[in-house]
């Protein structure tokens, strides 16, 4: 009886762990398949991560392609997000300078090109026909100077076209910001703006130490007239540089000139004695012959040779190409003529 009873209890605990190992296998089971489930889960997050990835890449993509509304000297313009064919007509040197290449190069018959930038593309002859933009397919066209409204409309036919606000022609850091955002190119046009700035102010105080408060003219002779223009101290191609950049002391006549330049006739010519006088051609070169025979003339003028600057040798001629523009690189340009001619 009692042998009976000893394996009764046996076969109970005996089915008692069997049931025990059921259960535990069940729920690794369980957690087997749980942990598959999770896995799957996981594996396919980053799929759909991969989707969003790929949806934003392709909505950066169509941004880039795409257009937006920007504000010119006419009200709201629509442009390229992303020009990449820009006619910037007198405007190439800050194209040039912000790394890119215009489509074509603004030319006339009485001023040529601006030699200084040596580019390689299309002369666009402001004299002829606008219809001639056509040939180099411009995806924006950039223009400065006072808004004609017809001219306007004729380039606006051909491309979107922007039209520089008053307040930013002339204006070279104005200019040159706005260009760099044209052309989606701002932190380009930031740096090239420090680079002048240093490039002034390094120039600025070499210029204090070695002529102080000595006085400054610039003039403008034209070979075909033999006229001469005086630029002023405030406005236009020279004053901004010139006088405030580079801090040189304006010649009293120099102050008074309320435009961008005024008329010098030949009874003036001995109220101008500057210390310092520089000259430069209205049209071409100084090996222009209608040039050559224009300086020579002014240079045989007794009026002329009687002033100050001429008989200390201080008359400096340079070239008109970078001088007549208020653009970021022909500055930097005078700056170096200036230091070169006026520094010892």
């Amino acid at each position: 009886m009692v042998s009976s009873r000893r394996i009764m209890d046996i076969w109970m605990a005996v089915l008692l762990v069997m049931i025990m190992s059921l259960t535990g296998c069940g729920a690794q089971g369980q957690s087997a398949g749980q942990a598959e489930q999770q896995e799957n889960k996981e594996n396919a997050e980053p799929n759909t991560d991969k989707s969003s990835t790929e949806q934003k890449q392709k909505e950066s993509e169509q941004q880039t392609g795409s257009t937006r509304v920007v504000t010119d000297a006419f009200g709201e313009v629509e442009i390229p997000v992303k020009p990449q064919r820009v006619a910037a007509l007198y405007l190439e040197d800050y194209i040039v300078a912000l790394g890119q290449q215009p489509v074509v190069q603004w030319y006339t018959h009485t001023w040529g090109t601006q030699e200084y930038l040596n580019l390689d593309v299309p002369l666009f002859d402001m004299d002829g026909s606008i219809e001639a933009l056509l040939d180099v397919n411009p995806d924006l066209i950039i223009l400065p100077g006072d808004p004609d409204a017809a001219k306007y409309e004729q380039y606006s036919k051909i491309a979107p076209t922007y039209w520089l606000p008053a307040d930013v022609n002339q204006n070279m850091p104005k200019t040159l910001e706005t260009m760099g955002d044209l052309l989606g190119a701002t932190d380009k046009a930031k740096d090239v703006l420090a680079q002048y700035e240093q490039k002034a102010a390094e120039a600025k105080g070499k210029l204090e130490k070695a002529i102080g408060k000595e006085t400054v003219a610039v003039i403008r002779q034209s070979g075909k007239d033999k006229s001469l223009a005086l630029f002023s101290a405030h406005k236009g191609f020279i004053g901004p540089t010139m006088y405030t950049d580079l801090g040189l002391t304006p010649h009293k006549l120099v102050t008074d000139i309320k435009d961008y330049h005024a008329q010098l006739s030949l009874e003036k010519i001995p109220e101008l004695d500057a210390d310092h006088i520089f000259i430069f051609p209205s049209n071409g070169d100084w090996n222009t012959d209608y040039n050559k025979e224009a300086i020579a003339e002014l240079e045989s003028a007794t009026l002329w040779k009687n002033l100050p600057a001429v008989k200390n040798g201080h008359v400096y001629k340079v070239e008109r190409s970078h001088w007549q523009t208020t653009a970021v690189t022909a500055k930097m340009m005078q700056i170096d003529d200036v230091v070169k001619m006026l520094v010892k």
